[in-house]
C-alpha cells in the first residue's frame, strides 16, 4: 500500500489528483511543506502538511520560511521590471551603472553576464576560508570587494553557479539604477501590489510566523568541496579551487545565520528571501499573466527572461571536462529545466532553493507553482527534488484537463 502524508488545504474541482500526489511526495519527508498552484491567474491548489516543526509552532499555509536560492528569482524579477521600464539595458556593461565594477578586467562584463552566472565571481573572496557571517552581512564591504576582484574566468566565456554573490551583483545594479536596495524595491514594486508574504529582510512584525528549517543530512563543508574538486582535477592552489571552497564555507555560515532573528532581518538577496508557497505561486503567476488586475512582466519580457544563456557554454577549465547533459541551465536570472525534465512544461522558468524549495511558471499553460519545505536535504542531486516529481506531472495533466473541459 502506498504511503501518504497527512495533507490539509483545498483544491478546486479537476485538481483533486494533486492532493494525493503531494501526499505521496511528502510521505517520507520528516518536515512540513506547502504547495500552491495558480492556473491562468487563479489559485487552484492550496495544500500543506503539518510535518515536524523544530520550534513546535503550528505550521499552516500562512507560515513563512527561508527560501534559500528561490530568492534569486525574486531579485531577477526586479531586474526585469527595470528592463521593461527602459531603465536597464541587459547588453550594457555593468560599469555603466556601477563604475567601480570596471576594475580588474571587468570593464566588458555585461548585466547579462551577472544574471546568467557568467561573471566569474562565484565567491566573495579568493581566500579558501571564505567570509564569516558578520562580514557577509556588511553589504557595502561585500560590494566593494566584488567590484575590486579579478574574475576567476573571463566573464562571458564560461558559467558556474554564483550561489551567494549573485544577489549582491544584481542587487547592486538595481540599487544604482533605483537609488534603493533590491529588498526595498521588491517590497514596493512586487510584494506591495500583489500583497505577497515575501521579503528580502524579514520585518519584526512578521517574526511570529517564521518556522525554521532543519537539515536532514550534514551540511557539506569546505573540506568536502576540496576533496570533490581535487577529484575533478583541480589543484589545491588553483583560484577556482579557492573560490569553490570559499563559496561552500560562506554558504554554511549564512545558512546558520538565517536561524537567528538578526540574520533573517538583514537583506541577503541571493538566499535570504523569506515567504510561503502561496506568495511564490502568486508572484510567478503574475509574471506570465494577470492576477487580480496585476501583471508584473509583459509576454516579451518574460520570454526574454527564459531564453537560454548558458547552453552554448561550459563550466570554466578544468571543470569543463566533466560537463554533461545533466548540467544546470540558466536564462536571465532564472533556472531552466534540464533536458528530459519538463517540470511544468517545456519552456518553464523559475528557481529552486537548496533543500527543495521551488518557484516556477510556464507561460504557455498559464501554470505557476510555489513549494516550501522545512526539511532541508543537502543530498547532491542532478535533477528535480524527488518530492516534486510526484506532483509536477499531475499538475500538468490537471491544467490540460482544465483547458479541454
Amino acid at each position: 500500500m502506498t504511503r501518504l502524508a497527512t495533507v490539509r488545504g483545498t483544491v478546486r474541482p479537476g485538481w483533486e489528483g494533486v492532493r494525493e500526489a503531494f501526499a505521496r511526495g511528502q510521505a517520507d519527508d520528516p518536515g512540513a511543506a506547502q504547495l500552491a498552484v495558480h492556473h491562468r491567474g487563479r489559485q487552484v491548489v492550496d495544500l500543506w502538511t503539518p510535518g515536524t516543526v523544530p520550534t513546535g509552532r503550528p505550521f499552516g499555509p500562512d507560515a513563512i520560511g527561508v527560501l534559500m536560492s528561490v530568492s534569486k528569482g525574486m531579485v531577477a524579477v526586479c531586474a526585469h521590471l527595470l528592463v521593461e521600464r527602459g531603465l536597464l539595458d541587459l547588453d550594457a556593461p555593468v560599469a555603466r551603472y556601477w563604475p567601480e565594477f570596471a576594475a580588474a578586467g571587468k570593464a566588458g562584463t555585461t548585466v547579462t553576464d551577472l544574471l546568467a552566472h557568467r561573471a566569474g565571481l562565484p565567491a566573495f573572496t579568493d581566500a579558501a576560508a571564505g567570509v564569516t557571517a558578520p562580514a557577509l552581512f556588511d553589504r557595502d564591504e561585500r560590494v566593494r570587494a566584488l567590484a575590486a576582484m579579478r574574475p576567476v574566468w573571463q566573464p562571458g566565456s564560461a558559467y558556474l553557479y554564483h550561489a551567494l554573490t549573485y544577489g549582491h551583483l544584481v542587487g547592486e545594479v538595481v540599487r544604482r539604477v533605483t537609488g534603493t536596495s533590491v529588498g526595498a524595491f521588491f517590497a514596493r514594486e512586487v510584494a506591495g501590489p500583489l500583497k505577497l508574504d515575501l521579503w528580502l529582510g524579514l520585518p519584526w512584525r512578521e517574526e511570529h510566523r517564521f518556522v525554521p528549517q532543519f537539515a536532514t543530512r550534514p551540511v557539506p563543508t569546505a573540506a568536502d568541496v576540496a576533496r570533490a574538486v581535487h577529484a575533478h582535477g583541480l589543484a589545491p592552489d588553483h583560484r577556482l579551487t579557492s573560490a569553490l571552497r570559499a563559496a561552500a564555507a560562506e554558504l554554511t555560515e549564512i545558512t546558520q545565520a538565517f536561524g537567528t532573528r538578526r540574520g533573517r532581518a538583514r537583506e541577503f538577496p541571493a538566499a535570504g528571501g523569506i515567504g510561503n508557497a502561496r506568495s511564490l505561486s502568486r508572484m510567478y503567476a503574475a509574471l506570465v499573466g494577470e492576477v487580480d488586475g496585476v501583471r508584473l512582466l509583459s509576454r516579451p519580457t518574460a520570454d526574454r527572461a527564459r531564453t537560454p544563456h548558458t547552453d552554448h557554454l561550459r563550466p570554466p577549465e578544468p571543470l569543463d571536462r566533466f560537463d554533461g547533459p545533466d548540467r544546470s541551465r540558466f536564462g536571465l536570472g532564472f533556472e531552466l529545466p534540464r533536458p528530459g525534465e519538463p517540470l511544468l512544461g517545456e519552456g518553464s522558468f523559475g528557481h529552486a532553493g537548496v533543500g527543495g524549495r521551488l518557484g516556477m511558471a510556464h507561460p504557455e499553460s498559464g501554470l505557476a507553482v510555489g513549494y516550501v519545505c522545512t526539511a532541508m536535504s543537502w543530498e547532491p542531486s542532478a535533477g528535480p527534488d524527488p518530492r516534486w516529481t510526484q506532483w509536477t506531472a499531475v499538475v500538468r495533466e490537471a491544467a490540460e484537463g482544465s483547458v479541454r473541459g
